[in-house]
């Protein structure tokens, strides 16, 4: 039996993965209602947006001290959107925190290989919460739907 077909028996979505130039897997998702391209990073431990995301997925941000690291920039000023919808696929999440930073080393790099800049990056939050499977072979990633008792 394919892992596609037992996942989607135990509720899991099936979701198109895309490899980029630089090896990256390539993910598309909508906050907040607004579509965006993100990078699905196993390595980050939360979910983030570049701050031209602040506008485009109409983000209510707070100030904080905490400082980002990562793809090659250290000490980056953050801020925190800390309730955001997240649809991907119809897969979703109602109360995703968002750390907002500069992503600026991130698509320039891509620019240099020819890519399309991102919005922000999907982390291991994501992953966690929807139960993540990667299926590189693929280009496929399997989230569990949540239930929401109200």
């Amino acid at each position: 039996m394919r892992l596609k077909s037992i996942l989607k028996r135990k509720g899991y979505t099936s979701i198109k993965l895309r490899s980029m130039a630089t090896k990256h897997l390539e993910i598309k998702a909508m906050i907040n209602g607004v579509k965006g391209r993100f990078i699905l990073d196993t390595g980050a431990s939360s979910s983030c947006v570049g701050f031209e995301g602040i506008d485009k997925f109409n983000l209510e941000v707070e100030d904080t001290d905490t400082k980002a690291a990562g793809a090659g920039a250290v000490d980056m000023d953050t801020k925190l959107s800390p309730k955001n919808s997240i649809k991907i696929k119809d897969w979703r999440y109602h109360s995703l925190p968002l750390v907002v930073f500069d992503l600026t080393h991130v698509n320039t790099a891509l620019k240099q290989q020819s890519e399309h800049p991102i919005d922000g990056i999907l982390g291991a939050d994501i992953l966690e919460k929807g139960k993540g499977i990667i299926d590189y072979k693929k280009k496929r990633l399997y989230l569990k739907k949540l239930v929401y008792k109200f």
